[in-house]
């Protein structure tokens, strides 16, 4: 079922993931206060909807997106299209894996909501660039925790503190994005990969990514420790039946 909103596009893939495509090809997908609330509103609607348990985000045209639509700054700054529309937030709701497929330039917020996906893979157009420092402004939307914890302080304080533009290549080099493809490979590259993910048992798609996150907040030995009593907790529950059953479909998938 394919579903069009004014700003931006939503497919749900009957194999159990969706596709969201920001729409705004000729604003280079400048993300305006109408933009943000039906983004918003599509990836909460897709958290609810229990066939699609995998997220692709992309955008139309040659740009990610350019970042939030500054001819709109002064509407967005006095009123709920500032810090309270932020996309990055609902994504952290969809409990499934997020893959972002940038297929242009990801300037400013959207260099953050890239960084809010789970895995990004990028089109050997994308780019990626952080402008805050340029206009003055600080960014709210998590890339000063985020993109530390990704490359490393000291690379990503030269990416903040320049603003100038990364290529998909160098992303990839630096840890930015996991694979670079050519722009006719990036969505469906995507649907593979979400594919493949949906291959796992679903519920522990959900768990196993909520694990992987909140350990990496924590000191190592606190992790490990998390990391013990959740999965006791887990495995406690599930049958030999249920292993040795999916040990043989797995195994007959290798063998095929």
């Amino acid at each position: 079922m394919n579903e069009t909103y004014r700003t931006i596009l939503v497919e749900r893939a009957t194999a159990g993931y969706a596709v969201v495509t920001l729409n705004r090809p000729e604003k280079l997908n400048a993300l305006s206060i109408e933009l943000r609330t039906e983004l918003i509103s599509a990836i909460d609607a897709l958290q609810t909807d229990p066939a699609i348990r995998v997220l692709i985000l992309t955008g139309a045209g040659r740009a990610f997106t350019a970042g939030l639509d500054l001819h709109k700054w002064g509407e967005s700054r006095n009123s709920a299209g500032g810090f309270e529309l932020d996309v990055t937030a609902a994504l952290a709701r969809f409990e499934g894996p997020v893959i972002g497929a940038i297929n242009g330039p990801a300037v400013t917020g959207g260099f953050e909501i890239s960084m809010a996906c789970d895995v990004l893979i990028a089109s050997t157009a994308a780019s990626f660039c952080d402008t805050h420092v340029k206009m003055g402004l600080l960014p709210g939307w998590g890339i000063s925790v985020r993109l530390p914890r990704r490359i490393g302080l000291s690379r990503a304080k030269e990416l903040a503190l320049t603003a100038r533009v990364i290529s998909a290549t160098e992303a990839a080099a630096w840890g930015i994005v996991n694979t670079v493809v050519p722009p006719e490979e990036l969505v469906p590259h995507a649907r593979a990969l979400a594919e493949q993910m949906l291959a796992g048992v679903p519920e522990t798609l959900v768990v196993y990514k909520r694990l992987i996150d909140a350990g990496y907040e924590l000191p190592m030995g606190e992790a490990l420790a998390s990391e013990r009593k959740t999965a006791r907790a887990n495995n406690g529950r599930v049958g030999h039946d249920a292993i040795a059953s999916r040990w043989a479909g797995g195994r007959t998938s290798l063998e095929s």
